[in-house]
């Protein structure tokens, strides 16, 4: 009997090749850039876009020269906010993730919503769909890095567990479990910007997840694995990458 929960989704056509090619690509760039020689600096960079971009997808009209200068609006804020702490809760997520996806929230809506809902489940069925996602990231499993967090962020994203700022939250979520699982441990791809480029793929793949059984789940997975190609190629370790930050 195979006790991975995550089993079923590894068996789906194209999922295991696609991520495969999808860590190759970020290896590649993380290599090939000289991933021993960045500084913190450069992680810093890949989160303030990853921030901007985030936030443009949950409704900012932020420009990334004024979040960069500090002067984005009150979503852009939150979370930048967010990026700021991220890489503090790798060895939390590890070993509690439901405490580290309530404190993402808790980052991400301080100010925005009224103190006791700061990274409380909205209601009974929230608390017991993120104990279950708990649940899946504390087992064992032979699935890879890259399906594990796409599952965090799109679970994140359609049971929207928290009373605001969900999107916010998935998205962080998601890269967060890639440096806590040894994908980008310095966090130097931008998942984010990926999903905003890739948008209309990106939220009507989550509608799919939500509504579409196993077809809409498996179509994520393949959109995901896409879209972590795409994040490699958006780090600020790419070549002429500045080039994109219009």
């Amino acid at each position: 009997m195979n006790d991975d929960p995550l089993a079923w989704l590894v068996s789906l056509e194209g999922v295991p090749s696609a991520f495969a090619a999808a860590r190759d690509g970020i290896d590649v760039v993380l290599r090939d850039r000289g991933l021993r020689r960045t500084s913190p600096g450069t992680t810093a960079e890949s989160l303030l876009r990853g921030a901007h971009a985030s936030a443009v997808l949950e409704g900012s009209a932020s420009t990334l020269a004024e979040v960069r200068e500090g002067a984005g609006d009150d979503v852009a804020r939150d979370a930048v906010r967010l990026s700021t702490e991220l890489l503090g809760l790798v060895p939390t997520v590890r070993s509690s993730p439901l405490q580290a996806f309530a404190r993402l929230h808790a980052v991400a809506a301080s100010g925005a919503v009224d103190a006791e809902r700061l990274g409380r489940p909205r209601d009974a069925a929230a608390a017991e769909r993120l104990r279950g996602l708990a649940a899946v990231l504390t087992a064992p499993t032979e699935a890879p890095a890259l399906l594990v967090a796409a599952l965090v962020h799109a679970e994140l994203v359609t049971a929207a567990p928290f009373a605001s700022h969900n999107g916010i939250v998935a998205r962080a979520a998601e890269r967060l479990l890639l440096a806590a699982r040894g994908v980008d441990e310095k966090s130097l791809v931008v998942p984010e910007a990926a999903h905003l480029a890739l948008r209309a793929a990106y939220e009507s793949n989550l509608r799919g997840y939500a509504e579409g059984g196993r077809a809409g789940v498996h179509a994520w997975f393949l959109y995901a694995a896409e879209a972590f190609a795409a994040a490699a190629e958006a780090s600020p370790l790419r070549r002429g990458a500045e080039q994109d930050e219009t």
